[in-house]
């Protein structure tokens, strides 16, 4: 069923169209990523796809009660509004009212009064008017769902938890279909890898633009390729459209051959003599008229970005050695003893959760930062060229052409003048704008811009942090090429996993407290190790576990305490006299159980009383999200102890 249909839809910002009379239908329960060099409009066919922006031409046909909702790209702000009220915004008219209720429940459950509680009571009332209590129900379970706690601010919570707040919103209106717009950009790889496994389950229609072909490749079910203003869908998988796009291209390129050849065959004839010109045939004539016309409108196929380095002498064998190395923020230790040999030609990647020290290693091998203890040895002449995450080199008032020549005409590239213009052009920006503004650059463009600026620079040692965001896929594999042939030395923070794959030869990996470990290889090859470790491990726990329920003796139980259940605190001793009904299998069993769910009950009482500690949702979400995830799990082992201790007390007194 089609849910969303554009015909012949136009969008006109200046000429030539962004969007010329272009179809897309999306269907129910279909992921489609939206791809496109960058400025093609991929944001724009979102915001037209929702109904934020009218075409200029053509319809926009949404079927019967279809809801549409978006997650903006960026996370919201940091501010005093809670999680619960951010939320329910997403809902619409109704947000306010249940905004109140919620507000005034926690307001009776701190400090109660008939007041208050006569207020919740009208609140209640006008729920009932307008039948949304099952508004408020979908608040609550999208956010038990998420895992995210309704009563804290969103100042309170770090980048990763923020956009988890925005996926919320977006989600709480129940959409049929459901726009991501850039959702991995700025997000670690923990991050990404639970944005995916959380999208999966959606039921819905997913319709998402994204330069993470790790990400594209797990989620897309449809490709729409935006190119020159038309929309081509691709139902196939990531790896098939790139070959079906480069076949399609070849054929293109093949009938404007033959076109410009018929053109100039066609020119040739009306520009002969007199005598041709009395005897020419009108209809040729006019024929010729038209193929002008459509020459004149053909928009050519973009070109690709020229990357090359700017040369550079050889360093020493040894570009850092690093020994015993400690480094803290605070109480926080970032870094600790940490001993490293970079080498020329070494091209590695530091792997890890936003905030975990990758940038502050980076400053110490610059010299930016002072190690607590330890030494930091630099080789000889290194030539370090380094590309900053938060773009700083980049003066926003400046136009392009003197951010990258600095009120020169010439550049030096590779020890050869050129031109600043001709060189801005190898980075795919036209003539017309080196004279703008860098402030006036899309993400993706003062991306580029960065690479220009640093290029230029003879080096020996690219250090390049977080250098992917925002880039289209083919600069991103041109880059991937550069680096793939720099006979430098690379270092390398990113969180796009076939980049790191592709480029470097080891990693570097932040495993929280300050410990680092050395791989061989990129993001995969850790994976697996750590993949195949973890297993080891559990297979290793379940044998120990066993072995730990087979040696408790009846005497060590104790009886469990939960309160809201009688039944399950009844006494062990009388369950012990009973249980000669059972197999000996089943009385163990039932001997084990009350010390087991004691266990699982005090694991609980911890996990909860660290979730409830101050600043526990200011830490990084993979932290935060490793407690909650062990809380539901034990939560749920619990209640399975429970329900097994009713079924063999059952069995006993059946018996």
């Amino acid at each position: 069923m089609n849910l969303v249909q554009l015909k012949n839809a136009s969008i006109l910002f200046g000429q030539p169209p962004l969007i010329d009379g272009a179809d897309l239908n999306i269907q129910t329960q279909e992921r489609v990523c939206i791809l496109g060099r960058n400025g093609s409009g991929k944001s724009t066919l979102l915001q037209v796809i929702s109904g934020e922006l009218k075409l200029d031409d053509g319809q926009r046909v949404v079927a019967g009660d279809t809801v549409i909702s978006r997650l903006a790209q960026d996370p919201p702000a940091h501010n005093d509004t809670r999680i619960f009220d951010y939320v329910a915004e997403g809902l619409g008219e109704n947000a306010d009212l249940i905004q109140a209720y919620h507000e005034q429940t926690q307001i009776v459950a701190n400090e109660y009064s008939d007041a208050a509680m006569a207020k919740m009571q009208k609140l209640q009332e006008q729920l009932d008017a307008k039948n949304a209590w099952q508004l408020e129900q979908r608040v609550e379970n999208v956010l038990t769902q998420l895992s995210l706690p309704s009563d804290t601010l969103l100042k309170d919570l770090s980048g990763g938890w923020r956009r988890k707040a925005a996926l919320a919103r977006a989600l709480v209106s129940q959409p049929d279909v459901l726009l991501l717009d850039e959702p991995t950009n700025h997000l670690d790889i923990d991050m990404v890898k639970w944005l995916e496994k959380t999208l999966l389950s959606f039921n819905g229609s997913l319709v998402f633009i994204s330069h993470d072909r790790s990400f594209i490749r797990n989620m897309a079910t449809r490709i729409v390729d935006i190119d020159r203003g038309q929309l081509t869908s691709y139902p196939v998988t990531y790896d098939k459209y790139l070959e079906q796009k480069a076949h399609d291209l070849e054929v293109e390129a093949t009938q404007q051959k033959e076109f410009d050849k018929k053109l100039a065959k066609e020119e040739v004839w009306i520009r002969q003599g007199i005598k041709a010109r009395r005897t020419r045939n009108e209809g040729r004539v006019r024929a010729l008229k038209k193929l002008r016309e459509e020459y004149k409108a053909r928009r050519q196929v973009l070109g690709s970005a020229r990357i090359q380095d700017g040369g550079g002498q050889k360093s020493g064998k040894r570009v850092f050695e690093l020994s015993a190395l400690s480094f803290s923020y605070g109480e926080q230790c970032i870094i600790d003893d940490l001993d490293l040999l970079i080498a020329r030609g070494d091209k590695i990647a530091l792997i890890g959760p936003n905030g975990c020290g990758k940038s502050s290693l980076i400053k110490l091998l610059l010299g930016k930062l002072k190690p607590d203890s330890g030494e930091i040895l630099t080789g000889v002449n290194l030539d370090i060229a380094y590309f900053d995450q938060h773009r700083s080199q980049l003066e926003l008032d400046k136009p392009l052409i003197d951010v990258i020549a600095d009120g020169k005409r010439e550049v030096v590239v590779n020890g050869a003048p050129r031109h600043v213009i001709s060189y801005l052009q190898d980075y795919l920006f036209s003539p017309e704008r080196v004279n703008a503004p860098v402030s006036t650059l899309s993400g993706g463009e003062k991306n580029r811009l960065m690479l220009a600026k640093l290029m230029l620079k003879p080096s020996n040692l690219l250090i390049l942090d977080e250098p992917t965001n925002d880039l289209d896929v083919e600069t991103l594999e041109l880059l991937e090429s550069l680096l793939v042939e720099y006979e430098g030395s690379v270092l390398l923070v990113s969180h796009d996993r076939e980049f790191i794959d592709n480029v470097v030869t080891s990693s570097l990996v932040f495993e929280g407290n300050g410990k680092i470990a050395h791989f061989v290889g990129g993001y995969s090859d850790m994976a697996r190790w750590y993949d195949a470790n973890a297993k080891h491990a559990a297979l290793n726990q379940s044998i120990a576990d066993k072995d730990d329920k087979a040696s408790v003796a009846p005497e060590a139980m104790t009886k469990p305490t939960k309160p809201s259940d009688s039944k399950r605190a009844s006494d062990t001793k009388a369950t012990q006299k009973k249980a000669n009904k059972l197999s000996y299998k089943d009385r163990r069993e039932l001997e084990q159980l009350p010390k087991l769910i004691e266990q699982y009950e005090n694991e609980i009482e911890a996990l909860q009383a660290r979730i409830n500690s101050d600043g526990f949702f200011q830490k990084e979400a993979t932290e935060t999200q490793s407690v909650l995830d062990t809380l539901q799990k034990t939560e749920l082992a619990l209640e399975q102890a429970f329900e097994r201790w009713e079924a063999l007390e059952e069995l006993e007194n059946n018996g």
